[in-house]
Protein backbone atom coordinates (compact mmCIF):
# COMPACT_ATOMS: atom_id res chain seq x y z
CA UNK A 1 0.00 0.00 0.00
CA UNK A 2 1.69 3.60 -1.10
CA UNK A 3 1.05 5.78 1.28
CA UNK A 4 1.94 9.65 1.10
CA UNK A 5 1.55 12.26 3.84
CA UNK A 6 1.26 15.73 3.04
CA UNK A 7 0.08 18.91 4.55
CA UNK A 8 -3.59 19.01 5.14
CA UNK A 9 -5.26 21.59 2.31
CA UNK A 10 -8.70 23.52 2.78
CA UNK A 11 -10.78 21.24 0.22
CA UNK A 12 -9.54 18.49 2.61
CA UNK A 13 -11.32 19.77 5.78
CA UNK A 14 -14.93 17.64 5.26
CA UNK A 15 -13.22 14.00 4.51
CA UNK A 16 -10.43 14.45 7.47
CA UNK A 17 -13.20 15.42 9.80
CA UNK A 18 -14.87 12.36 8.11
CA UNK A 19 -12.22 10.47 9.10
CA UNK A 20 -12.18 11.86 12.20
CA UNK A 21 -15.32 10.48 12.99
CA UNK A 22 -14.76 6.72 11.56
CA UNK A 23 -12.06 6.56 13.58
CA UNK A 24 -13.27 7.73 17.15
CA UNK A 25 -17.06 6.71 16.85
CA UNK A 26 -18.45 4.90 20.12
CA UNK A 27 -14.62 4.64 20.86
CA UNK A 28 -14.31 6.53 24.41
CA UNK A 29 -18.11 7.36 24.18
CA UNK A 30 -21.38 6.85 22.52
CA UNK A 31 -20.47 8.77 19.38
CA UNK A 32 -17.95 10.84 19.31
CA UNK A 33 -17.06 14.88 19.31
CA UNK A 34 -13.11 14.34 17.39
CA UNK A 35 -14.23 15.36 14.29
CA UNK A 36 -15.93 18.65 15.79
CA UNK A 37 -12.66 19.53 17.44
CA UNK A 38 -10.94 18.93 14.55
CA UNK A 39 -13.38 21.57 13.04
CA UNK A 40 -12.76 24.68 15.38
CA UNK A 41 -9.28 23.48 16.11
CA UNK A 42 -8.58 24.82 12.77
CA UNK A 43 -9.53 28.54 13.51
CA UNK A 44 -7.86 28.55 16.98
CA UNK A 45 -4.46 31.17 17.22
CA UNK A 46 -2.77 28.14 18.69
CA UNK A 47 -3.43 25.79 15.81
CA UNK A 48 -0.20 24.92 14.14
CA UNK A 49 -0.95 24.91 10.04
CA UNK A 50 2.41 23.66 8.80
CA UNK A 51 1.69 20.43 11.62
CA UNK A 52 -1.68 19.49 9.92
CA UNK A 53 -0.99 16.17 8.02
CA UNK A 54 -2.95 13.98 6.21
CA UNK A 55 -2.21 10.34 5.37
CA UNK A 56 -3.54 9.67 1.54
CA UNK A 57 -3.63 6.43 0.45
CA UNK A 58 -4.98 5.90 -3.50
CA UNK A 59 -6.34 9.67 -3.86
CA UNK A 60 -8.24 8.94 -0.59
CA UNK A 61 -7.34 10.58 3.09
CA UNK A 62 -7.21 7.38 5.11
CA UNK A 63 -5.34 9.66 8.65
CA UNK A 64 -5.05 12.78 10.06
CA UNK A 65 -3.21 14.66 12.84
CA UNK A 66 -3.05 18.28 13.89
CA UNK A 67 -1.22 20.10 17.02
CA UNK A 68 -1.46 22.94 18.93
CA UNK A 69 0.96 25.32 21.12
CA UNK A 70 0.89 24.48 24.79
CA UNK A 71 2.72 25.27 27.79
CA UNK A 72 4.44 23.45 30.98
CA UNK A 73 4.26 25.39 34.11
CA UNK A 74 7.80 24.51 35.80
CA UNK A 75 8.23 24.20 39.14
CA UNK A 76 10.78 27.37 38.67
CA UNK A 77 8.02 29.13 37.33
CA UNK A 78 8.82 29.36 34.49
CA UNK A 79 6.82 28.83 31.19
CA UNK A 80 7.60 26.42 28.64
CA UNK A 81 6.02 26.45 24.87
CA UNK A 82 5.35 22.41 23.82
CA UNK A 83 3.58 21.01 21.32
CA UNK A 84 0.00 18.93 22.23
CA UNK A 85 -0.79 16.45 19.68
CA UNK A 86 -4.47 15.20 18.43
CA UNK A 87 -6.64 14.43 17.88
CA UNK A 88 -4.87 11.50 15.50
CA UNK A 89 -7.23 9.23 13.71
CA UNK A 90 -6.44 6.68 11.23
CA UNK A 91 -9.78 4.82 9.40
CA UNK A 92 -10.68 1.60 10.95
CA UNK A 93 -9.77 -0.50 7.70
CA UNK A 94 -6.44 0.96 7.58
CA UNK A 95 -5.75 0.59 11.49
CA UNK A 96 -2.88 -1.63 12.94
CA UNK A 97 -1.33 -0.98 9.20
CA UNK A 98 1.01 1.00 10.64
CA UNK A 99 -0.51 4.03 9.65
CA UNK A 100 -0.40 5.80 12.74
CA UNK A 101 3.99 5.40 13.56
CA UNK A 102 4.23 7.34 10.08
CA UNK A 103 1.81 10.04 10.75
CA UNK A 104 3.50 10.76 14.26
CA UNK A 105 6.97 9.68 12.98
CA UNK A 106 6.64 12.57 9.63
CA UNK A 107 4.95 15.27 11.86
CA UNK A 108 7.99 14.69 14.51
CA UNK A 109 10.75 15.04 11.91
CA UNK A 110 9.11 18.22 11.33
CA UNK A 111 8.54 19.75 14.79
CA UNK A 112 11.96 18.77 15.64
CA UNK A 113 13.40 20.67 12.28
CA UNK A 114 11.06 23.75 13.17
CA UNK A 115 12.51 23.80 16.33
CA UNK A 116 9.74 22.87 18.95
CA UNK A 117 10.73 21.44 22.76
CA UNK A 118 8.44 18.63 23.01
CA UNK A 119 5.29 16.76 22.13
CA UNK A 120 2.62 15.99 24.79
CA UNK A 121 -0.62 14.14 24.86
CA UNK A 122 -2.90 11.61 26.57
CA UNK A 123 -3.31 8.41 25.09
CA UNK A 124 -3.03 4.87 25.54
CA UNK A 125 -0.25 3.75 27.22
CA UNK A 126 -0.11 0.35 25.82
CA UNK A 127 0.32 2.45 22.19
CA UNK A 128 2.24 5.45 22.55
CA UNK A 129 5.17 3.92 24.40
CA UNK A 130 5.84 1.97 21.58
CA UNK A 131 6.05 4.90 19.19
CA UNK A 132 8.57 6.86 20.93
CA UNK A 133 6.91 8.31 23.87
CA UNK A 134 7.38 8.05 27.71
CA UNK A 135 5.23 8.52 30.72
CA UNK A 136 5.23 12.06 31.58
CA UNK A 137 5.90 11.50 35.29
CA UNK A 138 9.38 10.32 34.60
CA UNK A 139 9.61 13.72 33.77
CA UNK A 140 8.29 14.73 36.69
CA UNK A 141 5.33 16.30 34.77
CA UNK A 142 1.63 16.46 36.09
CA UNK A 143 -1.65 17.61 34.49
CA UNK A 144 -3.25 20.69 35.21
CA UNK A 145 -4.55 19.42 38.34
CA UNK A 146 -1.22 18.02 39.95
CA UNK A 147 -1.63 14.72 39.49
CA UNK A 148 0.26 12.08 37.58
CA UNK A 149 -1.84 10.38 34.92
CA UNK A 150 -0.58 7.09 33.36
CA UNK A 151 -2.48 8.69 30.02
CA UNK A 152 -0.04 11.25 29.67
CA UNK A 153 2.90 10.81 27.43
CA UNK A 154 6.14 13.19 26.62
CA UNK A 155 8.44 12.94 23.13
CA UNK A 156 11.32 15.24 24.01
CA UNK A 157 12.17 16.30 20.20
CA UNK A 158 15.95 17.36 21.20
CA UNK A 159 18.74 15.98 23.37
CA UNK A 160 17.77 17.33 27.47
CA UNK A 161 15.23 18.89 25.62
CA UNK A 162 12.91 18.44 29.17
CA UNK A 163 15.86 18.94 31.64
CA UNK A 164 14.97 20.13 34.90
CA UNK A 165 11.64 21.32 32.84
CA UNK A 166 8.83 19.28 35.59
CA UNK A 167 5.40 21.21 36.40
CA UNK A 168 2.45 21.03 35.27
CA UNK A 169 0.83 20.47 31.54
CA UNK A 170 -1.78 23.03 30.15
CA UNK A 171 -3.44 21.79 27.01
CA UNK A 172 -5.45 24.33 25.05
CA UNK A 173 -9.29 24.90 26.28
CA UNK A 174 -10.29 23.81 22.94
CA UNK A 175 -9.90 20.72 23.79
CA UNK A 176 -12.86 20.92 26.58
CA UNK A 177 -15.61 20.45 23.81
CA UNK A 178 -18.96 21.43 24.47
CA UNK A 179 -21.17 18.30 23.55
CA UNK A 180 -23.98 20.08 22.51
CA UNK A 181 -22.41 22.07 20.12
CA UNK A 182 -20.67 18.79 18.88
CA UNK A 183 -24.06 17.26 18.44
CA UNK A 184 -25.02 19.96 16.20
CA UNK A 185 -22.48 19.23 14.41
CA UNK A 186 -22.85 16.15 13.97
CA UNK A 187 -25.90 16.71 11.96
CA UNK A 188 -24.29 17.20 8.92
CA UNK A 189 -22.91 13.97 8.70
CA UNK A 190 -25.29 10.26 8.26
CA UNK A 191 -26.45 9.03 11.03
CA UNK A 192 -24.19 6.05 12.65
CA UNK A 193 -25.89 3.91 15.87
CA UNK A 194 -24.50 5.37 19.10
CA UNK A 195 -23.31 2.49 21.41
CA UNK A 196 -22.29 2.32 25.52
CA UNK A 197 -20.69 -0.15 26.73
CA UNK A 198 -17.98 -0.57 24.28
CA UNK A 199 -14.46 -2.58 25.31
CA UNK A 200 -12.51 0.84 24.04
CA UNK A 201 -15.39 2.61 26.74
CA UNK A 202 -14.38 0.24 29.75
CA UNK A 203 -10.63 0.44 28.97
CA UNK A 204 -10.81 4.54 28.55
CA UNK A 205 -12.31 4.35 32.02
CA UNK A 206 -9.88 2.30 33.04
CA UNK A 207 -7.23 4.54 32.09
CA UNK A 208 -8.92 7.67 33.32
CA UNK A 209 -8.49 6.01 36.27
CA UNK A 210 -5.24 5.61 36.46
CA UNK A 211 -4.38 9.20 38.15
CA UNK A 212 -2.43 9.36 41.53
CA UNK A 213 -1.50 12.51 43.32
CA UNK A 214 1.32 14.77 43.36
CA UNK A 215 3.71 14.06 46.60
CA UNK A 216 6.78 17.31 46.17
CA UNK A 217 9.90 16.21 47.81
CA UNK A 218 10.46 17.53 51.40
CA UNK A 219 14.21 17.90 50.54
CA UNK A 220 15.42 21.38 48.65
Amino acid sequence: MDIQIRLEQPADYREAEQVMREAFWNYYSPGCTEHYLLHIMRSSPNFIPELDFVAVADGRIIGSVVFLKSFLLGDDSNRYEVLSMGPIAVLPDFQRKGVGRMLINYARNVAAANGYRAILLCGEPKYYTKVGFTAAEQFGIRTAENKYFAALHVCPLYPDALHGVAGKYYEDEIYQVNPEKADEFDKQFSWKERIEGTPTQKRFEEVVAMQKDYKPSTTD
